[in-house]
């Protein structure tokens, strides 16, 4: 199983609209085959910054989400919100 870690910063007074679209791409991924779940934080102080952790089975299953038709459909809500890039870092246990 691996972790995938995205930092997301997001545009003075946007979080709600981010809100919503974030919802919504965590609904899109609850379909992906190998996504076992996930959870959405906002750092204390900064309601500008988001991380998301989810769970994926390998980079396989991270991979086929990452670049599919409906991730995709789902950002192009979400990256007009931000104020840069995101930062995906994937993350393994590590033996």
């Amino acid at each position: 199983m691996i972790k995938i870690i995205i930092e997301r910063r997001i545009m003075p007074g946007l979080e709600e609209e981010y809100e919503q679209a974030a919802r919504e791409a965590m609904r899109q991924s609850l379909g992906a085959d190998g996504f076992f779940g996930g959870e959405s934080l906002v750092e204390q102080g900064r309601s500008d910054r988001r991380l998301m952790i989810t769970k994926w089975r390998d980079l396989r299953a991270w991979k086929a989400w990452y670049n599919s038709e409906a991730r995709e459909r789902v950002m192009q809500h979400v990256q007009p919100l931000l104020t840069e890039a995101e930062n995906v870092r994937i993350f393994e246990p590590a033996y």
